[in-house]
This record gives structure tokens, sequence and C-alpha cells, in this order.
């Protein structure tokens, strides 16, 4: 695993490369028994709305013989309103964070099939803390209930549930990682 660099995005073609990494894993895509063993992602971005979100923040990736192969997306608060599938994360998010908190939210993470399994998911988000941790005092995601495989490597990690709601059929768990 020596040839895997963690840095930040910084190039087009990076984004590009985040977003054929999620057209590989996200939800619609594959079938219901990888989702059980793999896990999968829920949202899928345009090239645009990912190009934003870099520009506010860098999302932070990982990458082998030059290409993306993780990323984990950084999502400012001040996107809440642009992808409405995650306003009741951020309706939440008020309710259960202090004022006082400065955080950040994990818009996505994600490893490629090939990748996984060798701790670049867990190396991933220490590299975002090491990145994030000195401007914010945590970092909170949502994962769905049924994607288990996500749920136990966020609690490895070190996310803890802050609370869990019901969205039309799914139960997400919105968690959050303290990093002070």
């Amino acid at each position: 695993m020596k040839n895997i660099q963690f840095t930040r995005a910084t190039t087009s073609k990076e984004l590009q490369e985040i977003i054929a990494l999620q057209q590989q894993n996200i939800s619609n895509n594959i079938s219901p028994e990888e989702k059980k063993k793999e896990g999968f992602v829920t949202l899928q971005h345009t090239f645009e709305l990912l190009e934003q979100m870099n520009n506010a923040c860098p999302h932070c990736i990982a990458k082998a013989n030059d290409t993306v192969i993780g990323y984990a997306l950084v999502m400012k608060p001040s996107f809440k309103d642009t992808i409405k599938a995650l306003e009741p994360l951020f309706d939440e998010i008020q309710n259960l964070v202090p004022r006082y908190k400065n955080y950040i939210i994990m818009g996505q993470i994600c490893i490629a099939k090939e990748y996984r399994g060798l701790g670049i998911f867990k190396k991933l988000y220490h590299f975002y803390k090491d990145e994030l941790s000195y401007q914010y005092d945590c970092l909170i995601t949502e994962v769905a209930s049924i994607n288990a495989r996500s749920l136990n490597a966020h609690q490895a990690v070190g996310f803890t549930t802050l609370k869990t709601y019901q969205e039309k059929d799914i139960t997400w768990h919105i968690m959050i990682w303290d990093w002070v």
C-alpha cells in the first residue's frame, strides 16, 4: 500500500474520477447482494456541484498510479440548500449540534472495490481529520441502517450515532466524529 497517496482534489480529472467511482457504487447500479456485502453510495453528484463543493473546501482523495481509488467528499454547511435529499439531515443537525460547534459534513465516502480491505477507508478518514481538524470541531455524516458495512466502518473510525430518524422507508443514523 506504499504507492497510495492521500491528498486533496485539485483537478477536473480528479473530480471526473470521483464521479466515475461514484457511478460504479451507486445504489441503483449494484445488486442487492453486492449492496449487503460491499456497501453502496446513495447520492449522485453532478460535476458542477462536486466542483462547487471542492472550490469551497477541497475533497479528500486516495490515489494509486495517479488515479482516484477512494474519496471522502467535503461539504460545508453552507451547501444545505443545494441537495434536496440532504435537507432532513441539515434540519436534524440544527437541533442536535450546539451552535458553538464548528462542524463540517462528510458528503460521501467510497473506496474502489479492488482496494477495499486494505485500511484505506480508515486512512482516508484520518487524513480528513488531519487536514480539517484545525478548522472544525467535528465531522458529521449520515449512514443508512441497511448499509451495515458502512455503519460498522464508521463506528470503527470513531463515529458515534447522535440520532436515528426515518425518511420514507429508510432509517438513517446521524453520526458525529468529535475532534476536540
